[in-house]
């Protein structure tokens, strides 16, 4: 599956809706959205060095946890088949990276879903928030973009 949208900040990922990410309905059940979120950051993170596996030398600089999660919820995801994560990161703090997302249709036509994820770096011993590496930090720049450009939708 390769991405046909683009855009002019951020980052744009086709991932697959699977069978198992559906209820009883049929449709994506609301707590798959933030898997959608994962799926796309890993394929996104993982060919550029910045795999999530503790055997990756780089993983220490990526031990993450979420702090905050918010989602709105705007049209269902029906059946199984490809969609697209756009996000990009909002803010760069010293141990922290905050992601918006948003879930479209393939056509990129739909919003499906909007959300924002505020993540925290931590120390793997401690477990205390620890400032974000150099090498990070440059590679994160390169998702971030004018908020003023960030596409926000009304109620």
């Amino acid at each position: 599956m390769s991405s046909t949208i683009t855009t002019e900040f951020g980052h744009v990922e086709p991932v697959e809706v699977y069978f198992d990410d559906l209820d009883a309905m049929g449709v994506v059940h609301n707590g798959r959205y933030a898997v959608l979120f994962e799926r796309a950051l890993a394929a996104y993170w993982s060919p550029r060095g910045w795999a999530f596996d503790p055997s990756n030398p780089r993983f220490a600089e990526i031990f993450f946890v979420v702090r905050e999660f918010t989602i709105r919820y705007r049209r269902p995801i029906v059946g199984v088949g490809p969609v697209h994560v756009h996000f990009w990161i909002d803010d760069l703090g010293d141990t922290n990276v905050d992601y918006s997302f948003r879930v479209l249709s393939e056509d990129g036509q739909t919003l499906h879903a909007e959300g924002r994820r505020r993540q925290v770096k931590v120390d793997r011993t401690t477990l205390r928030p620890s400032p974000l590496s150099v090498n990070v930090r440059e590679a994160c720049e390169l998702l971030r973009g004018p908020a003023a450009q960030h596409p926000r939708t009304g109620e």
